[in-house]
């Protein structure tokens, strides 16, 4: 009796040495993993992917260090890109610009009604192009500081802000259609405006078909408002970055085909400056853009 206790007592220390060195090994591995990844990130280096097949709280600490892994991946290729297009459409008008300046100073151009107003006119890309980076660092700046937001008529603001590209639908032929429901919300008047002018002048500039419908209503706490008009298929690739700084469809960033990429980029700041989210929805050719806009509290808490 006495060998087989002693038996036992061996193969049951020697089975609790193997499974606390299993589960040790289980927890500490992927620890050590998660922690030479996070010194190679620190590094200015990106780890190779990790994946864990648990589903405890080391496996969500993986996938959670792997999804901020991705996303700073995901942000440095966005800003490297960025750089590129911005020098892309600073580069072409002051080449333009400076061509032509040098030509005149050297005797080989003549100056021209049409030579001076096609000098304007690159001129006035970079002003608007410089503007609108003004203008987006103006949001970023009071989303970090605050904004002070006063109630809105939501039917109001917007038919103000149709009223700002009249005559521009009429010459394009462009007709709209409009159904609003009347909301207070609280928000910063020229930001909503502003928000409102840019998606509108998104749907114009790309309609195909000569129509746009604008369209607001509460849903809930919030107040939605969708622009819709009929262009070119946009795939889902292109969609997911639209709202994104100076995100273009047309990889050779033709001017004739849009703008420098930033008008929904600012769309995007001032709305969720606001506490609103934008998107965008599509159905073949049928484009739809939206963003929503929490309405006055006092309201909000009646409803």
């Amino acid at each position: 009796m006495h060998y087989y206790l002693l038996g036992t007592s061996i193969l049951a220390i020697c089975v609790s040495g193997f499974l606390h060195y299993a589960i040790v090994k289980k927890v500490l591995y992927p620890i050590k993993q998660l922690s030479k990844s996070a010194r190679m990130l620190a590094s200015g280096r990106y780890p190779e992917p990790l994946h864990s097949k648990t589903q405890d709280e080391v496996g969500q600490l993986t996938g959670d260090f792997q999804y901020l892994v991705d996303k700073m991946r995901r942000g440095e290729a966005l800003r490297t890109k960025m750089l590129g297009d911005l020098a892309h459409e600073l580069r072409t008008p002051l080449t333009n610009v400076i061509g032509y300046l040098e030509a005149l100073s050297g005797g080989i151009l003549k100056g021209t009604p049409d030579l001076y107003s096609s000098l304007h006119d690159e001129t006035m890309r970079i002003a608007r192009l410089v503007e609108q980076i003004h203008e987006l660092n103006i949001w970023e700046g009071k989303r970090q500081s605050g904004k002070k937001l006063t109630p809105l008529s939501m039917e109001k603001v917007i038919v103000n802000a149709l009223k700002t590209f009249e005559l521009e639908l009429q010459n394009r032929g462009i007709s709209y259609s409009c159904h609003l429901q009347d909301q207070q919300i609280e928000g910063a008047e020229d930001g909503i405006t502003q928000a409102l002018i840019n998606v509108l002048k998104n749907a114009i500039e790309h309609n195909a078909a000569g129509w746009i419908r604008v369209e607001g209503k509460r849903e809930k706490d919030q107040y939605q408002v969708f622009v819709t008009n009929q262009g070119r298929p946009i795939t889902a690739e292109h969609a997911e970055f639209l709202f994104e700084r100076f995100y273009r469809i047309d990889p050779s960033r033709n001017r004739e085909t849009g703008g420098a990429g930033l008008g929904l980029a600012i769309v995007k700041e001032i709305v969720e400056l606001h506490g609103g989210k934008v998107g965008f929805q599509s159905n073949e050719d049928i484009h739809t853009f939206w963003f929503t806009i929490p309405v006055c509290q006092k309201e909000a808490q009646l409803h």
